[in-house]
């Protein structure tokens, strides 16, 4: 199943379920996919997105949470943040498993190998690749230091 059928499939569940939070999550997401699609019809495009755009879109929705969870955190608005974290893990069922520390250390070391990178003027190649083939599951702030440093070394 791709990720829209999935998407629409569990809108139709929450709406089943009663389950005002996931339901309005879910309209949420749907909404920034719609909008990106408007915004590549008026190009030569038909606007259809693939899942890579898909996962990027999402990947986006999460990390704004993010932030905001923290901003409410910091400004003791608790609830509000609860909030954040509740919906971070509703859009984290359409993303693939986030890959943990070691397996980031492993995938950037093989594709380093891969390419024959050996100084910092290949950090851009490393990283393209990385995003081609980690779309969705890695961190690429954190990633790009890791990346440097191996490189620096």
């Amino acid at each position: 199943m791709d990720l829209r059928a999935k998407l629409q499939a569990s809108i139709k569940e929450a709406m089943k379920a009663k389950d005002s939070t996931r339901l309005s999550t879910l309209r949420l997401i749907a909404a920034a996919v719609k909008d990106r699609e408007i915004a590549q019809r008026g190009g030569d495009s038909t606007g259809e997105l693939t899942d890579a755009d898909l996962m990027a879109i999402l990947s986006r929705m999460v990390k704004q949470r993010q932030e905001s969870a923290k901003a409410y955190e910091e400004g003791g608005r608790l609830e509000l943040a609860q909030n954040e974290v509740d919906e971070i893990e509703i859009i984290q069922e359409f993303l693939p498993r986030q890959l943990d520390e070691a397996e980031t250390a492993t995938a950037i070391d093989e594709v380093i190998g891969e390419l024959g990178a050996d100084s910092i003027r290949d950090m851009g190649r490393v990283m393209a690749a990385l995003r081609e083939r980690f779309a969705g599951q890695m961190d690429f702030g954190a990633v790009g230091p890791m990346v440097k440093s191996r490189l620096l070394n």
